[in-house]
């Protein structure tokens, strides 16, 4: 670690050399060297084979941006840090008989998988591939220049990659051969000289023999590529600052398609997808790394049942390369995405990093390691990203229902996904725009798909294995991926693609397995996911963690038992106008509004009161004495209200009145703005037999199961839309004069949503026993925004950075979270042990839990799916808080 002065020289430094002899960084350096880089460092530092080179820091990249390209300064920098690597290797830049070559790669601070530049064979020209091929061979040498021309020129020169990739699939199909390297040497020779005729009829000037230019090139290329579309757009999906920069790491060359007893490849520690302890990966012999990755060609496995793996083929090499891998995991405490190349036999290691991994293997790998001894509880929780927790709850496949299989591939992401086929990025965005479900079928991924690939369900492609584009970047977006699906034919036109006699046209539904591979017709059903016991271990450890209680919003049976089941510590938000919307009951509510005398109206609130005993009854029993907290009814009456002509002329038929009446009602009970008009405590005022209907069959149901089970409930009763303290003490007034009829313990409170009701919260404690903080209407009262309407502008105002977050995703802790603490603040300075919770859509949100934490209040609630996630964000924020101390 480096302190006081050293520390301000370290930062100011803007390139880091690593070598086995000289290394000048180390893995706590990552915000400085990038993780490629530190990583690099850090792997010298502990005698794993690197090949040498140096990281040009991202302070470099902050400097690149502010001073619109390389400094003279950093240009002779660079100079001098080549010299070094040429001593070290004992080769030099751009001589004609020893030549170096270097590779020019990326480093952010965050793993960013294909998303930014990276150009190999630096320093190839005509010259020295001539003393290239004399040292190591003519088609190794062409080989490689083949590769350099056309990488350099879709990065550099910003060609178009296909028109050189057309050139070689042409020479592969006229000789009979499915990859470069099976080429000769004189068809080899024929590529180079097409792709230096492309270059020149599209730049008019010929490929840079330089090879000065050709290294300070790529690196502003690389520094560039932080800005090109595919990485901001990954950068906004997983919330990755734009301020980071990237770093990037200048290294020397070791060939992995120099002879047939060399080769590349990727291996993880323990398996990405399913977390088990054993080794996974794959290679390509006679390649280089990113003929793996790319998807292009499928490679084989590292290790396992088959002949073409690794195992068999170089055995001493996996010896050494599986040792690595112990190494690396134990020394990081993680499991590790390593890429290797082995040039002529011997083994050196390019990159490791932590792999990224499914939810399933994610919540194996941290049970594992806490198991083994590797790491602490506490260390495992805080591993665990909360998407990570919500992509486990995904549903599965109903394995009861009917499935056609057509295809099969490799299982490269875990889930289950329907939707519409579509061939190109492009078109999954304007689909997903349109609220449709899409799978993106394609010959394989790359990361200019990368908005295409956020915004559809699943993707399938014909190419590409286990470590390709398409498998890492869907594993870590939480999606499911089949990759090589056997026989998968896609019409070049993009109307339809084939498997087999199986023919599925473009906008037909399939539905894609990722844990199987299988590719399925239609739209098939799914069912809630059974939770291993890993997670039920890890849960377990967050429970015996976390400071505050995690409740649900719940408003049926059904979402009561789902809540149950995920470990919710009761109801924090029982909407009971959500207890009418079914069918076989709208209609009771409807007689109810629309009714114009009492016997229709008494006849009405009977039949509504009835089927509300019942579902609190089921709750409670269901939440067995856990706080369960009730809303009276909230919304505007003309929300119940039939909106079509045959559910109108169906009402009032059963009613016994006018098509023109029932009009005439729902014409009456319109509002202009109905957000802030006649709803809440409200319909209380003016209707009070509502609320006196409701509270009845709340206190009557918790009566029968007190006699029935001995389950003692204390029910939770919420007044919402509360603005004064008059219409609280009438409504209260209601409850307990109701109470007075049954032998129950109950609390009565109020959900805070309007400015004005936090801001007399003093007045309202006086009656109060609970506030409950509904964060989607205060954001909406406090802000002036409407959460169904603002979308249409809420992206300009992030672009803007008028906004960072959309406020009703993550809390605005200015104005609203202001008003949650004046309302605490001032609750409790009349009641001081006053409880206090929220249930808006904030309470799953870890930013905006954070806040409420540290703002004391007893709970937080959440829809069910989402309380595994509310409750690791809040053991999270209490080993954070321990560790500060």
């Amino acid at each position: 670690m480096f302190v006081g002065k050293e520390l301000e020289t370290v930062k100011k430094k803007l390139i880091h050399y690593f070598s086995q002899n000289k290394c000048e960084g180390n893995a706590d350096m990552k915000n400085l060297l990038g993780g490629k880089g530190a990583n690099l460092a850090e792997m010298c530092n502990i005698g794993i084979p690197v090949p040498p080179g140096f990281t040009i820091s991202t302070s470099a990249c902050q400097n690149y941006y502010q001073d619109h390209g390389l400094s003279d300064d950093l240009c002779n920098e660079i100079k001098k840090y080549m010299a070094t690597l040429e001593n070290d290797i004992g080769c030099k830049f751009g001589d004609p008989n020893n030549p170096l070559l270097v590779s020019i790669r990326s480093g952010s601070v965050n793993s960013m998988p294909g998303m930014l530049d990276t150009i190999l064979n630096v320093g190839l020209n005509d010259e020295t591939v001539i003393g290239l091929a004399k040292k190591s061979g003519d088609r190794f040498a062409y080989d490689s220049y083949c590769r350099f021309i056309m990488m350099y020129s879709n990065v550099v020169l910003q060609l178009d990659h296909h028109l050189f990739q057309s050139v070689i699939d042409n020479k592969q199909q006229q000789n009979g051969v499915k990859c470069l390297a099976d080429l000769d040497i004189g068809v080899l020779k024929e590529i180079v000289n097409d792709f230096k005729k492309i270059v020149y009829e599209k730049t008019r000037k010929h490929f840079p023999q330089d090879v000065e230019e050709q290294l300070l090139s790529s690196i502003n290329a690389v520094f560039a590529s932080w800005q090109n579309d595919r990485a901001i757009s990954y950068r906004k999906i997983h919330n990755i600052s734009e301020n980071l920069g990237t770093a990037v790491n200048v290294q020397a060359m070791v060939f992995g398609n120099l002879n047939n007893n060399s080769a590349t490849g990727v291996i993880f520690t323990r398996n990405p997808s399913t977390g088990e302890k054993r080794r996974f990966g794959e290679f390509l012999i006679n390649a280089q790394g990113e003929d793996v990755v790319s998807g292009v060609y499928t490679p084989m496995p590292v290790n396992g049942e088959r002949e073409n793996t690794m195992e068999r083929l170089m055995p001493s090499i996996y010896q050494e390369l599986c040792e690595i891998c112990r190494k690396l995991e134990v020394h990081y405490k993680d499991m590790q995405d390593i890429e290797f190349t082995v040039q002529n036999g011997k083994l050196w290691i390019l990159q490791t990093r932590s792999g990224k991994r499914t939810a399933e293997a994610t919540v194996r790998i941290i049970v594992d390691m806490v198991n083994e001894g590797t790491i602490t509880k506490e260390e495992g929780i805080l591993r665990i990203n909360p998407k990570t927790l919500d992509n486990l709850l995904h549903p599965v496949l109903d394995l009861k229902g009917d499935q056609k299989v057509v295809g099969k591939g490799l299982p490269a992401s875990p889930g289950v996904a329907s939707g519409h086929v579509v061939f190109n990025a492009n078109n999954a965005e304007i689909a997903a725009g349109q609220g449709k479900k899409v799978i993106l079928v394609r010959s394989e991924t790359s990361p200019e798909d990368i908005n295409g690939m956020n915004a559809a369900s699943g993707i399938m492609t014909a190419r590409g294995g286990m470590t390709s584009h398409a498998a890492v970047v869907t594993r870590g977006m939480g999606k499911p991926c089949i990759c090589s699906v056997s026989g998968l034919y896609i019409d070049k036109d993009e109307n339809f693609f084939s498997i087999g006699d199986t023919k599925v046209n473009k906008d037909e539904p399939i539905t894609i397995n990722g844990g199987t591979g299988e590719v399925m017709l239609g739209i098939l059903p799914t069912i809630s996911p059974e939770l291993s016991q890993e997670f039920k271990t890890i849960i377990n450890w967050i429970d015996e963690i976390k400071t505050i209680k995690v409740r649900a919003n719940a408003d049926t049976p059904k979402d009561a038992k789902i809540a149950k089941e995920f470990g919710a510590e009761g109801i924090g938000l029982c909407r009971t106008e959500h207890m009418f919307f079914t069918s076989d009951r709208i209609e009771f509510i409807q007689k109810l509004i629309i009714a114009d005398d009492e016997v229709e109206r008494e006849n009405a609130l009977s039949k509504l009161e009835k089927m509300q005993k019942s579902d609190f009854k089921e709750i409670f029993s269901i939440i067995k004495g856990r706080e369960v907290t009730i809303r009276l009814l909230d919304p505007p009456l003309h929300e119940f209200l039939p909106n079509n002509q045959s559910a109108i002329e169906k009402i009032a038929k059963s009613l016994n009145k006018s098509i023109e009446s029932v009009k005439n009602k729902i014409a009456q009970l319109s509002e202009k703005n109905p957000m802030l008009g006649h709803r809440g405590c409200r319909l209380a005022i003016s209707h009070p037999e509502i609320y006196g209907m409701q509270v009845r069959a709340i206190f009557s149901a918790v009566s029968e199961l007190k006699k029935e089970e001995k389950v003692e409930i204390k029910p939770e009763i919420m007044i919402p839309f509360i603005m004064n303290e008059k219409e609280f003490v009438l409504i209260c007034e209601l409850v307990r004069k109701e109470a007075e009829n049954f032998d129950v313990s109950y609390l009565i409170g109020t959900m805070i949503e309007l400015p004005r009701a936090a801001l007399i919260a003093d007045k309202l404690a006086k009656h109060a026993e609970f506030f409950s903080f509904g964060t989607n209407d205060l954001t909406q009262t406090t802000m002036g925004l409407s959460r169904d309407d603002s979308v249409n502008f809420l992206d300009s105002y992030k672009e803007s950075n008028i906004f960072e977050n959309d406020p009703f995703e993550v809390l605005d802790t200015e104005g609203v979270g202001e008003l949650i603490e004046i309302a605490i603040e001032r609750g409790k300075r009349t009641q001081k042990e006053i409880k206090l919770g929220i249930c808006g859509e904030h309470g799953a949100d870890p930013k905006s839990i954070e806040f409420l934490i540290k703002s004391e209040v007893d709970y937080v609630s959440c829809s069910p799916y989402r309380v595994p996630i509310a409750k690791l964000v809040a053991a999270q924020f209490s080993i954070k808080s321990q560790c500060a101390r």
